[in-house]
């Protein structure tokens, strides 16, 4: 089958390199005439693992190409994919202006029946109004043939966008004809051999679903957070109190981690639009508002943690970073807690060294031009951060920040402090190598050296 997908930024690139694997032809199409030609050329413009080798194995079997120009890309096209971006305005609706002048391109341009449909996070209704514009564009050509606008979220986890699209847990399809529905049934066909998950219901219900489950998402993240501060203030250890709450089978473990907030293109943006939405049909989305105001208080808990440790005054303190994208596995830091922090240090006076496997790049683009850029340094080397450094933050959990080698961490560093914005390491081996140490919800106090006999019985009375 013949593919156009609209947009080559994350979504569009995974979905339709995936899309090649079962032998469709997909061209990619995008207003941005260099990214189409570093794509031409075979360079990847986003970090995602796995997705160069299916791009390059694609190109050399001639399934997928790049191009600039729509009208000739949708030609003959059994499937046109949206995935054009939506970012967020400053009202906190979503900016559907791109997604709205591709489909008037595409009444202008369609010479036949043909499936669009809707990759991109788009609010509730989008899909009437794509169609509707279609709709009134063939109409002023004269066009006799319809065409149907399908609903079909994406739900791609950075750094594992690959595996997720060629074994999903579950697919959405949002469509308003039996034409339409069967259609959307041969293109997933063959990733379902195994198991049918795919999921019908209409256009609207799969626009909210979408929401909905990143909502949800965050909600649980904020949550946790929130009984992480509480727990500090308790002298509880909020890691043992996630497994309690974990282990129970009507909640389960995912997303139930402490740390420093929610980033990515996705859950801020969704939470907002979602708010925004309830306000325009004036319901109070209370629930959300709290969500989102949690996680940008706990974007900032890092850097008050570093501020109660140094008495307020980091003017001169260097402090390292590991870890900078939003996530492990990818090079987005759209809405990342890195962001805050670092911003927040550089106006307090400090000095930053900053380590992170692929992001370094795009916060050196991101912090450019910022005031007190000269104090940011962006290292290459996870050792090279904290050298003479008063303090080491975990950011990001990148799997190779799990077992460092702390003899030659406590070597390189001035100072003593870990802040462990992930929970990720044992308070009481760190005390005993000689390192302060301060996690995400938990009694720091107590948990630096592990409990004697006595105070085990103590705690069991």
């Amino acid at each position: 089958m013949k593919i156009a997908v609209i947009g080559s930024g994350y979504v569009g690139l995974v979905t339709g390199a995936c899309l090649t694997e079962m032998g469709n032809k997909v061209v990619c199409v995008d207003l941005d005439a260099d990214k189409v030609a570093q794509l031409q050329a075979g360079q990847v413009p986003i970090y995602e693992p796995g997705l160069d080798a299916v791009m390059a194995s694609a190109r050399q079997a001639g399934l997928l190409h790049f191009s600039t120009c729509l009208a000739e890309s949708i030609y003959g096209a059994d499937y046109i994919i949206l995935a054009v971006g939506t970012p967020m305005a400053a009202n906190g609706q979503c900016d559907l202006s791109a997604v709205f002048a591709v489909a008037e391109s595409l009444g202008r341009s369609l010479s036949d029946y043909a499936v669009i449909i809707t990759k991109s996070t788009v609010p509730v209704g989008t899909g009437d109004q794509i169609e509707a514009i279609v709709a009134t564009q063939l109409q002023s050509r004269g066009e006799r043939f319809t065409v149907d606008v399908v609903s079909n979220p994406e739900f791609l986890k950075e750094g594992t966008a690959v595996r997720d699209f060629m074994t999903p847990d579950r697919i959405i399809i949002g469509a308003e004809s039996v034409r339409a529905q069967e259609m959307m049934d041969m293109l997933y066909a063959p990733y379902l051999r195994r198991s049918d998950r795919i999921m019908h219901m209409g256009r609207r219900e799969a626009e909210m679903t979408k929401y909905a489950a990143n909502a949800m998402l965050a909600t649980r993240i904020s949550f946790m957070n929130e009984i992480a501060g509480l727990c500090e203030r308790c002298e509880v250890d909020v890691e043992q109190v996630r497994l309690g709450v974990g282990a129970d089978q009507r909640i389960g473990s995912a997303f139930l981690y402490p740390g420093a907030g929610y980033g990515g293109s996705c859950f801020p943006k969704d939470v907002r639009a979602l708010i925004a939405t309830g306000s325009t049909r004036q319901l109070d989305m209370q629930i959300l508002k709290a969500v989102d105001e949690r996680n940008s208080q706990q974007q900032r808990r890092l850097y008050e943690r570093l501020c109660e440790a140094f008495n307020g005054d980091l003017a001169g303190r260097r402090i390292a970073l590991w870890g900078l994208a939003f996530k492990p596995g990818t090079d987005d830091i759209r809405e990342a807690p890195s962001l805050v922090l670092i911003d927040a240090l550089l106006e307090a006076g400090a000095q930053v060294s900053a380590f992170d496997p692929v992001a370094g790049n795009n916060i050196a683009r991101y912090f450019q031009g910022h005031p007190q850029a000269s104090a940011l340094c962006l290292v290459v080397d996870q050792y090279e951060a904290p050298v003479g450094a008063d303090a080491l933050v975990l950011v990001t959990e990148w799997k190779r920040f799990r077992q460092p080698d702390f003899r030659a961490l406590k070597l390189a560093m001035k100072g003593s402090l870990i802040v462990d914005g992930r929970n990720q390491y044992d308070p009481a081996y760190l005390a005993r190598a000689g390192f302060d140490y301060w996690g995400i919800g938990r009694d720091n106090r107590r948990l630096r050296a592990p409990l004697s006999s006595d105070q085990r019985e103590r705690r069991i009375i």
